[in-house]
């Protein structure tokens, strides 16, 4: 099996009385970015906090490259090489850009410590480090500037830095375009199209905005009431005009 496969079978999910997520089932295929989209209340953000580890299935099953991560707690998820980007832009703002980074680097070199040693913790940290700048130029030229003087468009930048510094083989990202200018929206998706074409990381994708993201995507999950309703080739989806029109708001 590749690494970065990620599979979802039966998940169900509840709050109290209230069923979010009802026997979905996904499968994202390392190398690629699979979109999963839907109205408010679809459930997509339930999906990936279930994934993630942040809410526990009432059945079904989370697997990494067959690993049966299910019932495993939200950090050793992470170190197993899932990470998650939730809504919200979460940044520590009294911390340096770089310093947010480097909690992301942390994990990362906790992983290959085990596998390399201590010695190999620093050179790889650093590498990591200027790979982001360099896939970020904004966070280069402001590395030593405390977070809060950063636009929107700039700490989403640094929480998808922060993660890929973790070394993930899956990136699960929660609705990543929120209240971003569509100009910075079109450089945040070129940009995560890019890492998979050169790392091959596995992207999950939710969004509301579900145009961009179709168009960045190799394949599409339509989540409506905690239920898939449909699921195919990015571009098959949105080319459907019924299905846009019923679920996509397009």
């Amino acid at each position: 099996m590749s690494v970065g496969s990620l599979t979802v079978r039966g998940i169900r999910t509840a709050y109290g009385a209230v069923t979010a997520l009802d026997e979905v089932d996904i499968v994202a295929s390392p190398g690629r970015v699979t979109a999963v989209l839907g109205a408010n209340g679809a459930g997509k953000t339930t999906l990936l906090r279930t994934i993630s580890g942040l809410v526990r299935p009432q059945a079904g099953q989370v697997l990494l490259d067959g690993a049966d991560l299910t019932r495993a707690p939200a950090e050793d998820i992470a170190r197993a090489g899932i990470a998650h980007v939730p809504e919200g832009r979460g940044v520590i703002t009294e911390l340096t850009v770089e310093e947010n980074l480097r909690l992301g680097a942390m994990l990362g070199a906790s992983r290959r410590k085990t596998r390399r040693g201590a010695q190999a913790e620093r050179p790889s940290v650093q590498r990591g480090l200027e790979q982001v700048y360099e896939m970020f130029p904004p966070l280069a030229e402001r590395r030593r500037r405390d977070a809060h003087v950063l636009s929107g468009g700039e700490r989403q930048m640094l929480v998808i830095g922060r993660a890929l510094l973790s070394g993930p083989s899956v990136l699960l990202l929660d609705e990543p375009s929120l209240g971003l200018a569509p100009r910075i929206v079109g450089q945040i998706f070129a940009l995560l199209r890019g890492l998979v074409d050169a790392e091959g990381t596995t992207v999950l994708l939710v969004e509301q905005n579900a145009r961009s993201a179709l168009a960045i995507a190799d394949d599409g999950i339509v989540l409506n009431l905690g239920r898939v309703v449909a699921r195919d080739r990015a571009a098959t989806l949105a080319a459907d005009d019924a299905l846009r029109h019923a679920y996509l708001g397009f």
